[in-house]
C-alpha cells in the first residue's frame, strides 16, 4: 500500500448496489469495449445485472461510499475448489493509488487459506492485466476478445 492508497473497507453487496455497480462496469469497461468494437449501452449493464450476486459480491468503500466492487465465487468447472474473481471494477477516481493492488491481495490472501487457484477474465488489451500478472496469474487460454487468468494455488500459502 503506498501512502496515496485510501483507507478502505469491504462490505457485503446488497440489491439496492446493483444499479450503481451496473453503471460503475459501464464507465470502466468503455474505453476497453469501444477499442474492441464489442460495446453496448444496454449489454454492458445487463451483463452485471445478469450475474450479481449478494452472496458473493463485495463492495470497496473509501469513507463510507461506494469506491468499487469485486466478486468472488466459487470456480466449479473444474473440481478445484477455485475461486473465480468477477467483476472487480474500481471509480477511476481511486484508479492508479494502490487501492487495486490492496483489494486484489486481500482476495489472494484468501484464496492462499484454503489453498485454491483463482481464475478470471480480461478483455484484450485491459491495464488490468498487468496488476493481474504481477500477483502471479498466467495466461490459460485467450480469443480475440478474452485473456483467460489463472493464478494456482501460492507455494507459500
Amino acid at each position: 500500500m503506498t501512502s496515496d492508497t485510501p483507507v478502505w473497507a469491504l462490505r457485503p453487496g446488497r440489491p439496492a448496489d446493483i444499479e450503481p455497480i451496473a453503471e460503475l462496469r459501464a464507465e470502466v469497461m468503455r474505453a476497453d469495449l469501444v477499442r474492441l468494437g464489442r460495446y453496448d449501452e444496454h449489454r454492458v449493464r445487463q451483463r452485471l445485472r445478469d450475474t450479481f450476486s449478494t452472496r458473493y459480491t463485495s463492495v470497496v468503500e473509501v469513507g463510507g461510499a461506494l469506491a468499487g466492487c469485486v466478486t468472488v465465487r466459487p470456480d466449479e468447472r473444474d473440481g478445484s475448489g477455485g475461486r473465480l474473481l468477477e467483476h472487480f471494477y474500481l471509480s477511476p477516481a481511486y484508479q492508479g493509488r494502490g487501492l487495486g493492488t490492496a483489494v486484489l491481495r486481500h482476495v489472494l490472501a484468501r484464496a492462499d487459506a484454503a489453498r485454491v487457484p483463482v481464475r478470471l477474465v480480461v478483455v484484450q488489451g485491459s491495464a488490468a492485466r498487468r496488476l493481474y500478472e504481477r500477483h502471479g496469474f498466467t495466461v490459460e487460454a485467450q480469443d480475440p476478445v478474452d485473456v483467460h487468468l489463472l493464478r494456482p494455488v501460492s507455494p507459500g500459502g
